[in-house]
């Protein structure tokens, strides 16, 4: 925060000028995915943030492709031999973590409903409390909207929600399901779900179990593994973000890091 001034009644705070943000850039190429080497370089940068948030006791609990800023907007138009469309490639990968307007302290009142809805962790939408893992959560959904081009669950509803995690991932751990405070969302000890009904068949349609998408080199099958330690459940096997920055996945990234150093 560089200044601060109140106007008729508001307070303003003044920040430096950042660019656009990761969703209006895969926006503005029609959503064409980033590149693993691409993610990877944004995904160190964004998790070295939020990690030194929650080394200092904070949780963001919006994390999103909106709310991670490119530093500078510039890029040249390049052809896509493959999608057969221009695209715009940013000349600097470089981002910060903006939106600060919901994070919590680990000490204050934690409010039973955060996140943006896509990026919703599901202790939050079975209402078992949260912590800073929350975030762990989200910054997968988005890893995995950079990487497919489109939102991980795109849904409006939290039992449609649960759905599709399951379809992505595999059942709800059962004892997630009987300390819920919604039980209306389960059945004889399983989410109660009918895959026969128009909602199962747009699940169906929209979401693929993790393990079907393809590996077709070492660095995206170290991301998917990565997405797979992030994207667990139970929030005690969660990896954490520290743990998440000496996955293989961010070796090259780290080494490049001592290289400048």
């Amino acid at each position: 925060m560089l200044d601060w001034f109140e106007h008729q009644g508001h307070m303003c705070l003044v920040f430096e000028r950042l660019g656009l943000s990761t969703y209006e850039v895969l926006k503005q190429n029609q959503f064409l995915p980033f590149s693993v080497e691409q993610i990877r370089h944004m995904a160190f940068q964004i998790f070295r943030a939020v990690s030194f948030l929650h080394r200092n006791k904070l949780t963001h609990t919006d994390l999103k492709p909106e709310n991670i800023l490119f530093v500078c907007s510039d890029y040249d138009m390049v052809y896509n031999e493959q999608m057969k469309l221009d695209e715009r490639k940013m000349r600097s990968l470089d981002v910060k973590v903006v939106d600060f307007g919901t994070a919590i302290f680990d000490h204050e009142h934690h409010e039973s409903l955060v996140s943006t809805r896509h990026y919703r962790a599901p202790e939050i939408i079975l209402d078992l409390g949260w912590n800073q893992s929350c975030d762990v959560w989200s910054l997968a959904c988005v890893l995995m909207e950079y990487y497919l081009g489109q939102t991980l669950f795109p849904t409006h509803d939290s039992k449609e929600h649960l759905a599709m995690m399951e379809k992505i991932l595999g059942p709800i751990p059962p004892h997630m399901l009987k300390q819920t405070r919604k039980q209306h969302y389960v059945l004889n000890g399983r989410l109660d779900w009918d895959e026969l009904s128009s909602s199962g068949r747009y699940v169906r349609k929209h979401c693929k179990p993790l393990k079907s998408l393809p590996r077709r080199s070492e660095d995206e099958r170290q991301l998917l593994d990565l997405l797979a330690c992030m994207l667990e459940f139970d929030v005690a096997r969660r990896i954490t973000l520290e743990e998440a920055l000496w996955h293989p996945f961010f070796e090259p990234a780290r080494l490049e890091k001592q290289r400048r150093s």
